[in-house]
């Protein structure tokens, strides 16, 4: 186990260094200047030339490169451009927004998918199922920009019951942290659940009909514990590993909900950041959503080595 899981560690090693190598290439080769987006329109090609200068953009590509590489390995991620401060400041400032409404959305939509999805296996073919298969098709159907300006007009501006945008962080009240969540946490919950219910209902299926499972029902253990001990526990692993990537995708694909609600998280400084050409802070935030679903894959993995003994004990 202890090697499997070594083993894993080691091989994100390269995957890390080839994201690394391709956000700088990618960033150097398009069109886009910040050189020319600091100095503004009236800036001379003398002034130009000074700004790249201090910013090291006359440097070879792959002495630019290097250069990052040895910054990053200290633990340096550099300085904004824009703003001139440290992108690690930036990030950590910026990292609550989308923590939070990562964290509210997987456990609000794992709280509703999985026994959704349990309940229309179980169900299959009645109309508990085929409503469940509805609200998926549905989630996945419908953008995210939609479902958030609907929830905009329907309850902040007709009902009133909560704010257009804003968010207020947990230490400054917990009432108002989830008044303002709310809508965000809403509108992804609903794309979330359909995937997580469909996976779960998929999963449980294919357990539904193997032996073991009919002869707990033949002892005649009440079907509560048939479907949640027995059916439910061994499917988990897909459905965990769907659980997990989908809080990788929340931390890293937030730019439309943030931008619809206006939140101060991850996704607004990357699309800030795109915007002015802040190399140094889009390459910290793609390295860091790379880090996360490297992570997650890791923990994902770790979870099926305990699920699975033929590993644990391989």
């Amino acid at each position: 186990m202890v090697l499997y899981i070594v083993q894993r560690i080691l091989a994100a090693i390269p995957v890390m260094g080839f994201v690394a190598l391709f956000v700088f290439l990618l960033l150097r080769l398009t069109p886009g200047d910040p050189a020319a987006i600091i100095a503004g329109d009236t800036a001379t090609p003398d002034q130009l030339d000074a700004i790249r200068e201090s910013l090291g953009l006359n440097e070879p590509l792959f002495v630019q490169f290097f250069s990052w590489i040895g910054q990053l390995l200290q633990g340096d991620f550099g300085t904004s451009i824009l703003s001139g401060k440290p992108v690690l400041e930036l990030i950590a400032d910026r990292m609550e927004p989308t923590i939070s409404l990562a964290l509210t959305t997987i456990i609000l939509s794992v709280l509703i998918a999985v026994p959704l999805g349990v309940i229309a296996a179980w169900k299959q073919g009645t109309l508990i199922d085929r409503f469940v298969m509805l609200l998926s098709v549905l989630g996945f159907s419908v953008p995210v920009f939609v479902i958030g300006y609907l929830m905009i007009s329907a309850f902040s501006m007709q009902l009133g019951w909560f704010p257009v945008q804003g968010f207020k962080p947990l230490g400054e009240g917990v009432g108002q942290f989830f008044h303002r969540i709310a809508l965000p946490t809403f509108t992804l919950t609903l794309l979330y659940i359909a995937l997580i219910a469909r996976i779960t209902r998929t999963s449980m299926l294919e357990i539904l009909g193997d032996d073991y499972v009919r002869t707990a029902r033949a002892k005649g253990l009440p079907e509560r514990k048939v479907l949640m001990r027995h059916a439910l526990r061994n499917c988990s692993v897909p459905i965990i590993t769907v659980i997990g990537i989908g809080f990788a995708l929340i931390i890293s694909g937030v730019v439309v909900t943030e931008s619809v609600f206006n939140l101060p998280g991850l996704g607004r400084l990357t699309v800030d950041a795109v915007l002015s050409r802040d190399y140094p802070v889009i390459q910290a935030v793609i390295l860091l959503a790379s880090l996360i679903y490297v992570v997650i894959n890791l923990l994902i993995d770790i979870a099926y080595v305990l699920l699975d003994p033929r590993i644990r004990y391989a």
